[in-house]
């Protein structure tokens, strides 16, 4: 009797087992479809919105300007996105903590009104000119930090009273000439207007993201087996990996048929892929999404808040300055234009029409590379057609109030949907 009762009392490991295998198996091709679709019903959209924006914004233009496919004219294009798109990676940050900094602009222009003053009117070497301008970023974001952490007051007041401060410390230091040119034969404008990659290394290095993800989903897996948990199939991993590496291979083909994939640019997609690791890898990036998620939530469970947000600011207010570096690099000049007119809200769009929430708690460090490629299409494409900048203006305003309409939404259905 005692027997029968135990017998009837154990759990049947078996059938868990053929179970769980079966899942495994319906985790195909078809079974990763299956899997987006529910997600994008879910309001799961990840980059999907700003894919499609991009191919119709690249079809529209190549149908009214074939130029604007051409390679030079996206290697270009390329050199355009990396200052403003480092800008938009530091606004991520903030964004993903549900704060805004509105003085990315007027600090990239006072970075790159500092390295003129020191490198070229003092005299001072261009390497100690460039931490100058980087510390000067990291200085001004801890101070919005304390403003928020010690004072209480919101970001957005803060750095709109440093957008002016340090507006006016721009056009103070540069003085009456307004404008510094920057030596033409320097590295630093080399890099920003001429430089770009040998055609061996940018066809190896598109073989990396593929062979990562490769890696990656093999450990993953073999970490899930462990545990009796479904996996991801080896056959759609591969298929992703080659899909990718395709692509990035036949993107990086295209640019070499022009002057190639500009070093700058490369910086750039360098510091997405750091902060994408940091991000979505380390405690630190964690406790930035849990923040932005529910800050009472995440102080309880023992996150020391005021240091994220710290953290957070001083690394928007360092990108900003380095995007300045890099702008003067790109202009050859310090000038007082610089960090102005539409800086701020190319920086800020990128970032949100990339995906990142203004609700905090959701966003990627890809999300400023998406979006700003985006805005940066929508500006060449427009100057090809010699269309006035007004123009340019009202679309990427239509272009980023769609964004914050599909965030919005995709917000909604995902409470509905509980993974809110």
């Amino acid at each position: 009797m005692s027997t029968q009762m135990s017998n009837e009392n154990k759990p049947a490991p078996l059938a868990l087992d053929r179970s769980d295998e079966r899942v495994r198996h319906a985790d195909g091709i078809g079974g990763m479809v299956r899997a987006f679709v529910s997600r994008v019903r879910s309001g799961d959209l990840g980059m999907l919105p700003v894919a499609i924006g991009l191919i119709v914004i690249s079809t529209v233009f190549s149908i009214l300007n074939p130029i604007f496919l051409a390679p030079n004219n996206l290697v270009n294009l390329l050199f355009d996105c990396a200052t403003v798109g480092i800008i938009s990676l530091g606004i991520v940050c903030v964004l993903i903590l549900g704060e805004i900094d509105l003085s990315v602009g007027s600090m990239s222009g006072l970075a790159s009104a500092i390295i003129g003053v020191l490198w070229v009117n003092s005299g001072i070497s261009l390497p100690l000119a460039i931490g100058a301008a980087l510390v000067t970023g990291a200085g001004v974001g801890a101070i919005y930090a304390m403003m928020y952490n010690r004072l209480g007051m919101p970001s957005f007041v803060a750095t709109l009273a440093g957008l002016l401060a340090l507006l006016g410390l721009q056009l103070y230091i540069l003085g009456p000439t307004g404008s510094i040119n920057l030596p033409y034969a320097s590295p630093l404008v080399r890099f920003g207007q001429i430089l770009v990659m040998p055609d061996w290394l940018s066809y190896l290095l598109a073989l990396v993201p593929g062979a990562v993800l490769i890696v990656a989903g093999m450990v993953i897996r073999a970490r899930r087996q462990a545990v009796n948990l479904s996996s991801q199939p080896i056959s759609s991993l591969i298929v992703k990996a080659v899909v990718l590496t395709v692509v990035l291979e036949a993107a990086v083909y295209y640019l070499n048929l022009g002057r190639g994939v500009p070093w700058m640019f490369g910086l750039f997609v360098a510091l997405v892929v750091i902060l994408n690791y940091a991000l979505t890898k380390t405690k630190w990036g964690r406790s930035m999404f849990a923040v932005g998620g529910n800050r009472e939530a995440a102080r309880r469970s023992g996150i020391n808040v005021r240091r994220i947000y710290m953290s957070a600011f001083m690394l928007c207010s360092t990108l900003a300055a380095l995007g300045g570096t890099l702008s003067a690099s790109r202009l050859a000049s310090s000038s007082q234009q610089a960090g102005t007119g539409d800086v701020n809200l190319n920086a800020i769009a990128a970032a949100v029409i990339g995906g990142t929430s203004l609700f905090g708690g959701r966003g990627s460090a890809y999300s400023a590379l998406l979006g700003i490629i985006v805005i940066q299409a929508i500006s060449n494409g427009l100057t090809l057609l010699n269309l006035s900048s007004s123009l340019r203006y009202m679309i990427t305003g239509a272009v980023l109030a769609i964004a914050v309409i599909v965030d919005s939404l995709a917000r909604r259905s995902r409470v509905s949907h509980g993974r809110a």
